[in-house]
């Protein structure tokens, strides 16, 4: 039996007034405008002698707060442009896509330098409010000061048919981007948008965007990185271009990289004995079994490689890389290669500069990299799973204004929300701070909203709005 007496009383009109929705997104725009990126955004699509009805850094960090909000398409500004009490005038749709439009490269190049001025007084605010930029960690360590930017491409479906879009090396269609993301913070520092056909490991791609990546991260946070990759960028010019940016005086540079498991290294593995593979941690830092169903283990290679038979098989590869094999059990689903079918095991080796640290702990490190497809589904989550244009120039300004939306989710989490909203998904973030709706009353010549008393997170969504007011404008 269904209980319907809830809604026998319910009448529906049209006829509120003094009522707003998406209340929490004004906090967004709020600290944009607070941090100097509207401002920034603005001188960086600036044009001698042409003055916009609708400024275009403003309508950029507008579209921007409408991807945030979970917009996927740009009629979803009207979200914010049928809401003058709280928004006040916003850019039409026509408009919105000419500023789009206008973004070829020298404006992205603006953008990237103005998110790069930006993003360093926001590290410091993110610091003089939490003592520090959050870490990153591996098992149950923590890798303090050290910032680690990871890489990864993935696949941009396209429906219809697009500019760039091509055929992909997983048989669909559409486009392959590769970004890299901050893991400390979970930003989105650069992103490439690609054909669908781009190699996995194109080296020049990589290199753009880990410079571009780089050049985000403020000093002196910049003097310690640690670069993760997977195994498609495994490449002899990365990895020179990797240990190069350790001639930089004061700068130390790491990186954990996927290796091929070619005929080399697994002449080497043969070579390994059985007491010579060492633990791997679990995801609490704990060992794991050596052997049985969910046995795993660490052994380096470097020694084997640069010694073997056939003379040394890492000679063109700069000389202070290790080479680092994990094997594990495979699952049912794992697709093998014909030795590891044969040999019972499933290998994956990874590259590294890190000299002298237990294996344990550098395997570990390397596994961490995962956490960048997390990055990715948040990503297409704020606006990067859907390219709105035929043109592949709109379509890369939409995705600069995906990774800036990214940044204002990730800005308010750290600057205005309590520790328990620090790693929440932004599909929650709308759901319970964002799409809030509240009542606008006016009174002594101001605006005052008035959220719910009610609503569970009220007095959260309250303090943001509070902490983002306190972020002084430049």
């Amino acid at each position: 039996m269904h209980d319907s007496a809830w809604s026998k009383d319910l009448i529906v009109e049209v006829d509120g007034h003094g009522v707003v929705s998406h209340t929490g997104s004004a906090v967004l725009r709020l600290v944009a405008d607070n941090t100097g990126l509207t401002a920034g955004l603005s001188t960086a699509l600036a044009r001698r002698g042409f003055t916009p009805v609708h400024d275009r850094g403003r309508v950029l960090t507008d579209l921007a707060v409408c991807v945030a909000d979970g917009g996927r398409v740009l009629s979803d500004l009207a979200t914010l442009r049928d809401q003058p009490e709280l928004y006040g005038p916003v850019a039409s749709d026509p408009t919105a896509w000419r500023t789009l439009d206008a973004i070829g490269e020298p404006q992205r190049r603006h953008i990237a330098a103005a998110r790069a001025r930006v993003r360093r007084r926001v590290w410091g605010l993110i610091v003089a409010r939490l003592g520090r930029i959050p870490p990153s960690r591996v098992a149950d360590v923590d890798l303090g000061k050290t910032v680690v930017i990871r890489m990864d491409a993935t696949i941009q479906i396209a429906h219809s048919d697009k500019e760039g879009a091509a055929g992909t090396f997983k048989g669909t269609y559409g486009h392959h981007p590769l970004a890299a993301w901050c893991d400390n913070t979970g930003e989105a520092l650069a992103l490439q948008l690609r054909p669908g056909n781009a190699g996995s490991n194109t080296a020049a791609d990589h290199l753009a965007v880990l410079t571009e990546a780089i050049s985000q991260v403020p000093d002196p946070q910049r003097r310690d990185l640690l670069i993760t990759v997977d195994g498609a960028g495994a490449t002899l010019e990365l990895i020179r271009h990797l240990t190069a940016l350790n001639a930089v005086h004061g700068r130390r540079v790491h990186y954990s990289v996927g290796f091929d498991l070619d005929h080399r290294a697994r002449a080497a593995i043969a070579l390994v004995h059985e007491q010579d593979w060492q633990h791997v941690w679990n995801r609490e830092g704990h060992p794991r079994d050596l052997d049985g169903e969910h046995g795993a283990g660490v052994v380096e290679l470097t020694g084997l490689l640069r010694t073997s038979a056939g003379g040394d098989e890492l000679e063109n590869w700069p000389a202070d890389m290790r080479i680092l094999c994990r094997r594990e059990r495979p699952s049912a689903a794992a697709q093998l290669s014909l030795f590891e079918q044969a040999d019972g095991w499933r290998y994956q080796l990874l590259a590294t500069n890190t000299p002298g640290r237990q294996l344990d702990f550098l395997e570990a490190r390397h596994r961490a990299h995962a956490r960048v497809e997390d990055r990715v589904r948040t990503g297409k989550a704020t606006g990067l799973d859907h390219l709105p244009s035929t043109s592949m120039g709109i379509n890369a300004a939409w995705c600069v204004t995906a990774m800036i939306a990214t940044d204002l989710l990730r800005w308010f989490a750290l600057l205005c929300l309590p520790p328990a909203f620090r790693d929440t998904e932004p599909k929650t973030l709308r759901y319970r701070l964002l799409h809030t709706a509240a009542r606008i009353v006016r009174g002594q010549r101001k605006r005052k909203i008035k959220i719910p008393e009610t609503w569970p997170w009220a007095h959260d969504l309250a303090a943001a709005f509070a902490l983002s007011f306190a972020l002084t404008p430049t």
